[in-house]
């Protein structure tokens, strides 16, 4: 089952054209990575998929069925990358009066309210006005604003722009153990971020998708392994020792491309074993190309 399906979504904004027969899927109970370049169509797609504007045509299915608020109610949670929360109002008023719209009961909204304050280490904020606080705590807040609830399907744009990299860590942790059956899209530029905590990712770039699957599969795991070594790369001991495989070296890399139907755990074997008798020291291995050089080469992909 799929959280979100697009089938040829066109949005124009005047003579702007957002998206251009956008077509991708993000499977139910994933941790998303919605990645592209600034113009690329993200917040647009966001804001379709949250019921904030419309379509000019195509197909889009939320949870299983046309954007419906009545049908979604409880059911999903939005971040906008510029969120706006009241400045009068305290973190709890807000949680708790958002948990009640989600369908919490009030003994429910305010123990989730708490919960998510006590997570996000704005437990000692929990009364202060929304106003006094620095801006690291209002977008925590905001964060809490769109998980609040257990929403089926979440979506995060840039949600930690603005913290510190313990607070940063912290939010990753609180999303990667998120239930499993709940759906949490997060649109980023931050690609080290959504490779360390995606287990699926989309690639838009001019209103089209150009990429899309299981992280393995868009940074090639199973296909690409990266050795970082200390001496001189022996590559024709290497070719010889597997010919169907592809070596290059650079600096003092080796780049290991093998055939779609070799096994790259033995390969790696037998590449470890020509570095030790050739005396080569290895420094690094890395299992399939980054998401910022797949993203960078997207073009030719």
């Amino acid at each position: 089952m799929n959280a979100i399906t697009f089938k040829g979504v066109n949005k124009r904004y005047g003579r702007m054209k957002a998206l251009d027969s956008l077509s991708f899927h993000i499977p139910a109970g994933t941790l998303c990575g919605f990645v592209g370049p600034n113009g690329a169509g993200k917040t647009t797609t966001f804001s379709l998929v949250g019921g904030f504007c419309r379509a000019d045509d195509g197909e889009i299915d939320v949870l299983g069925g046309d954007f419906d608020p009545w049908r979604l109610k409880g059911l999903l949670g939005v971040l906008p990358q510029d969120a706006d929360l009241g400045d009068r109002h305290t973190p709890f008023e807000l949680l708790f009066h958002l948990g009640r719209l989600q369908g919490l009961a009030r003994q429910a909204a305010a123990e989730e309210a708490d919960r998510w304050l006590t997570d996000l280490h704005l437990g000692d904020r929990r009364s202060k006005p929304i106003g006094s606080l620095s801006h690291g705590m209002r977008r925590r807040v905001a964060v809490a604003s769109a998980m609040i609830g257990q929403p089926a399907l979440v979506l995060l744009d840039e949600p930690t722009a603005g913290l510190d990299p313990v607070e940063a860590q912290s939010l990753r942790d609180l999303l990667v153990k998120r239930p499993k059956s709940q759906t949490v899209v997060i649109s980023s530029h931050n690609l080290d971020e959504i490779e360390r905590i995606c287990d699926w990712i989309v690639m838009v770039e001019r209103g089209k998708c150009v990429g899309q699957g299981s992280l393995s599969e868009i940074t090639g795991q199973g296909e690409w392994a990266i050795w970082r070594i200390a001496g001189t790369a022996p590559l024709q001991a290497l070719a010889t020792a597997l010919p169907d495989h592809h070596f290059a070296a650079e600096n003092d890399v080796i780049h290991h491309r093998a055939p779609p139907s070799a096994n790259l755990d033995a390969a790696s074997q037998v590449v470890m074993r020509i570095l030790v008798e050739h005396g080569i020291g290895l420094r690094e291995v890395r299992r399939g190309i980054s998401l910022e050089q797949r993203f960078f080469n997207r073009s030719a992909s």
